[in-house]
């Protein structure tokens, strides 16, 4: 039985460029799980074991990788930086307990920062946080404190100070303990002494002592009324109360250092020991239930002589099969056992089980409540599905996924690519759920759609050197929906005769615009049952299935509200799918009268310039229909946020370069749907019907 209290599940995420994936390359060599480090800059990396993301620089799938300090044994998830692969990031978190928030200690909270920090709130998951990169050229740690108070609304308690900055830094002092621990040129992350804090620092180490010790006492009100009288509270008794607020979320352990250069990585993991929580200190996952989705009151608690509880969090193909990884809520896992999926009521056998070090990976022949593991050869799990003991069986809180606002119109290079091509894909929409294909009934073109233009080039380049298959690529596309203006009250009626039995339905309705983002609400009024109840969900059905094409142009219908008031019923003609035909046949007839309306995707931009080139970046996303929000000066340079429609951001990157010398960056998330223009209605409509006249 292996001790819960000495577990640590972490995951370490930032924005693109602060340097996660170096963060865990020192984990690893400081843990002695690696005698060679490898640099992501030359593509060499434990936990970048893709070619892609070798060849970019970026990190692109979450690795996970375990090891041990002091003790403790470490489950460490390297999340992407990058916007478009936030869903790696939203469903890693769902599955650790603690968290190292990354910032670069030039670029500071940057725009992907304040994502994945919103994300780590909502899943309330503890966090440290690390000032990074603090040898780099404008780096300034007091500046990235302020942001991190101003720009995130998050409580950081300074636990170290850095000696020295850009060129000259050489250490980090303890404020708790008031020592310097000062590096030498070699580099090497063991090479270190500890000194007394230099002269130049000893007031401002008090000053930052002194706001320590304040902010911890508050936890405990005992020891915060002996602070009061001039009692000092003892080194233990500091450290507890900073595990109990950093377990509540009150503030947040912030580390400064370099990853790269080695200085300042052991306080970081003595961090993660001291004051992240274990499993067992974290709430328990709530079960809900199966059909509805809702919370059931009862909880997965983490104790290995419960039934077993697990989660599926994700699904990786490599070159050994297919690996499903999984963190055990409660119970045990062995090899040979046989566990149920509750999303699909089959049985699954656990075949071969492994702990992974990245690429690298040990065998097991069990696992217990705490453990993050993967099985390899599982055939019908996906992500978020829950693993159980067949008989209690229950179902863990589901992952909610965001919708893909893009797609491109895919075909293989030659004949034979087909089959080949929708093997593969179907592999990757089990890896990625913001990833997902559909095949166009009209065309028979394959649709590819995801979260951005990397998020399919990526997936692009994945089919062509993993799965062999060469394919020719389309225009980006842009996901419009339709919806409607005003309020329409009519009637239907919807009758045949033939022979036997007939049909009969008649209905009269409401249709009216919805609350923003509402998506289609239906109800029903009618008394005196002249639409009888069993016929309701008919109604609704039809109106449903309808809400998928709109009348301008094709696109699905959102936000629109349909209320059955009243309407006729015949003894032996009425039937389901009477009433099912009639509501489809009311969609057709009222929806143009309704006022119908395009919408299009809106677009969540931040933009990063060197303030020379302000005025000429406002006034091209000015052009691109963009609506400027804020824009905050730096150290470096301004951030410019604004919204901007889809359908303008396409191939930005390049242009947003060329403007500003290569020095710009941005990045977009999807924000909301809104009304087109009529001008770009009338041309996506007209272009939308030439499609169609091609076919």
């Amino acid at each position: 039985m292996a001790d819960l209290s000495k577990y640590r599940n972490i995951g370490i995420f930032a924005h693109v460029d602060a340097g996660k994936t170096t963060t865990t390359e020192r984990i690893l060599k400081l843990t002695g799980k690696i005698h060679k480090t490898g640099e992501v800059h030359d593509g060499e990396s434990t936990t970048d074991f893709m070619e892609q993301e070798a060849e970019r620089g970026i990190t692109i799938q979450s690795a996970a990788v375990t090891c041990e300090w002091k003790g403790h044994r470490l489950n460490v998830i390297d999340t992407p930086g990058h916007v478009d692969f936030t869903v790696e990031v939203y469903r890693s978190l769902k599955v650790l307990d603690g968290g190292i928030g990354v910032f670069c200690g030039s670029g500071g909270v940057e725009p992907q920062s304040e994502t994945n920090w919103r994300y780590a709130n909502e899943s309330e998951v503890a966090r440290c946080i690390f000032v990074n990169k603090l040898d780099r050229m404008g780096a300034d740690f007091y500046r990235v404190v302020d942001q991190v108070q101003n720009v995130l609304a998050a409580n950081p308690l300074v636990m170290t100070l850095p000696i020295g900055i850009e060129d000259e830094f050489c250490g980090v002092v303890d404020v708790l303990e008031k020592k310097a621990y000062v590096w030498d040129e070699t580099g090497l992350p063991e090479n270190y002494e500890i000194q007394d804090v230099p002269a130049d620092m000893v007031d401002k180490v008090e000053e930052y002592h002194e706001m320590l010790i304040e902010t911890a006492v508050e936890q405990d009100d005992d020891l915060m009324e002996a602070y009061m009288e001039g009692e000092m509270p003892s080194l233990e008794q500091i450290k507890a109360c900073i595990r109990k607020g950093t377990r509540d979320l009150a503030f947040f352990p912030t580390y400064c250092g370099s990853a790269f250069k080695n200085k300042g990585m052991q306080l970081v993991l003595d961090a993660v020991v001291d004051y992240l929580p274990a499993p067992t200190e974290v709430d328990p996952q709530p079960l809900t239930d199966k059909d509805t989705g809702e919370p059931t009151g009862e909880v997965a608690t983490v104790d290995a002589d419960e039934p077993l509880k697990a989660l599926a969090f994700k699904i990786m193909d490599d070159r050994f099969g297919a690996l499903t990884f999984i963190r055990i809520y409660s119970g045990r896992m062995k090899k040979g056992d046989t566990v149920l999926n509750s999303a699909t009521g089959k049985t699954e056998r656990i075949g071969r089980m492994v702990e992974m070090q990245a690429d690298e990976r040990n065998e097991l022949t069990e696992a217990q409540a705490g453990d993050i593991i993967a099985v390899v050869g599982m055939k019908n799990v996906q992500t978020g599905h829950t693993l159980c003991d067949p008989k209690h069986e229950c179902t863990l809180e589901a992952m909610i996924f965001p919708e893909p606002v893009i797609s491109i119109a895919v075909a293989p290079k030659d004949k034979g690519g087909n089959e080949k091509m929708g093997i593969a894909i179907g592999k990757m929409v089990a890896e990625d759920p913001s990833f997902q294909v559909e095949t166009d009934e009209d065309s028979g073109e394959t649709i590819l759609k995801g979260m951005g233009e990397l998020h399919l080039d990526i997936k692009v380049d994945i089919l062509k050197r993993t799965y062999g298959v060469e394919l020719v690529v389309g225009q980006p596309q842009v996901a419009y929906r339709e919806t409607i203006t005003q309020e329409v009250e009519d009637s239907y009626t919807h009758k045949k005769q033939s022979g036997g039995s007939g049909q009969f339905g008649k209905i009269d309705y409401r249709i009216k615009p919805g609350e923003p983002n509402s998506g289609y609400t239906f109800s029903s009024s009618v008394v005196g049952g002249n639409v009888p109840k069993e016929f309701w969900p008919a109604v609704e059905k039809g109106f449903k299935m309808m809400m998928d094409e709109g009348v301008l142009a094709g696109f699905p219908v959102l936000d629109v509200e349909v209320e059955l008031f009243d309407g006729g019923f015949h003894a032996v003609d009425s039937s389901a799918i009477a009433f099912e035909i009639a509501a489809k046949g009311a969609f057709r007839q009222s929806i143009p009268k309704a006022g119908p309306q395009l919408l299009e995707p809106v677009m969540k931009v931040d933009v990063f310039t060197p303030e020379d080139n302000v005025g000429d970046v406002i006034g091209d996303l000015n052009r691109r229909r963009g609506m400027i929000k804020d824009q905050e000066a730096g150290a470096t340079g301004v951030r410019i946020k604004g919204e901007v429609p889809l359908s303008e951001m396409f191939g930005y990157i390049g242009h947003l370069r060329t403007i500003t010398s290569g020095r710009g960056q941005f990045s977009m998330e999807f924000s909301h749907y809104a009304p087109c223009p009529a001008n770009v209605a009338d041309a996506v409509i007209a272009a939308e019907k030439e499609k169609k006249a091609a076919k």
